[in-house]
């Protein structure tokens, strides 16, 4: 079974040419299956069947995974039994059909505006780190980009004339956003900086040494300067989250939102609305002039 496990893995990254990120996942996750199949004696991928899934599913969720965290160890499932089935090792598949338990669906965290505002309207001393890290803070916020697909971002990607940046994202799909007057007047500032550190690549973003800066590296400065200037955590995709909920907020256009996310489903970015409506009832409750009353009234 394991070397099986190995040749779809082999599969992934050689024909499919998944990111080393999303092989470690499927492998994480299959693995658990593989354990499983031995606790229960099942000596072939063509022996486990959808009742013994059930049960290791049941087992996951009762020691605390997630319902995300499930269905992504089912559709893993998915995708090495459709392998199997192809390579004429099996003739089934058996998450066909089984679904993850239902979780709660947690909203993500964001920043209101005002807070927002407070972040990138701090004063920033006109040095390599602070002009570098303030650019990375306003084109998070400024273009919602995923942390990798910053980390990833090269300087021929950059429009700054136009105002437009390229990024790479998942499933290496390309797609162009605007960069906001804000973003740009940042980048044009660290950018000269960036040059004298004698970059190794066309980074846009590097460290001291001209190195290119890693996920790590930016996720430590994104903390920092949320614990500096608004003395809370702060992450990557939390300003991507913000950037979403604000924009929606004020255009109410999900389609235009969801395509700058680059959520290849809607349902994704419907999570927004849920945001939205959390901030309307906000404004109702204190704006209202029987909200309260309402809202106290047993009877």
């Amino acid at each position: 079974m394991e070397r099986q496990l190995d040749a779809y893995c082999e599969h992934l990254r050689s024909e499919r040419q998944v990111s080393p990120h999303t092989l470690q996942a499927y492998r994480r996750d299959l693995d658990k299956v593989l354990g499983w199949c031995v606790t229960q004696n099942i000596g072939s991928w063509s022996s486990l069947d959808i009742q013994r899934l059930r049960g290791l599913i049941a087992r996951l969720h009762s020691q605390g995974q997630s319902s995300r965290s499930l269905a992504r160890l089912l559709s893993a499932v998915r995708g090495l039994y459709h392998y199997l089935n192809r390579e004429g090792l099996c003739d089934h598949d058996p998450a066909n059909g089984l679904a993850p338990p239902k979780g709660e669906r947690r909203l993500p965290k964001t920043l209101d505006t005002d807070r927002a505002l407070q972040l990138l309207e701090g004063g920033v001393e006109d040095d390599f780190l602070a002009r570098r890290d303030q650019a990375i803070l306003e084109l998070f916020y400024s273009s919602g980009l995923r942390l990798s697909e910053l980390t990833g971002l090269n300087l021929d990607q950059l429009d700054l004339a136009d105002g437009m940046v390229q990024v790479l994202g998942k499933g290496s799909k390309t797609r162009l956003l605007p960069v906001g007057a804000k973003a740009r007047e940042a980048l044009e500032l660290w950018l000269p900086l960036r040059a004298m550190a004698n970059p190794a690549d066309d980074a846009v973003f590097v460290s001291q040494q001209g190195r290119r800066l890693g996920p790590r590296a930016i996720q430590v400065r994104v903390k920092a300067a949320g614990e500096r200037e608004l003395g809370q955590n702060l992450h990557p995709h939390m300003l991507r989250h913000s950037f979403a909920s604000h924009l929606l907020e004020s255009s109410q256009d999900l389609r235009a939102v969801q395509e700058l996310l680059g959520h290849s489903d809607i349902k994704t970015t419907q999570i927004y609305t849920h945001l939205d409506f959390q901030h309307l009832a906000t404004v109702y409750d204190s704006a209202h002039p029987r909200a309260k009353r309402i809202k106290g009234d047993d009877s």
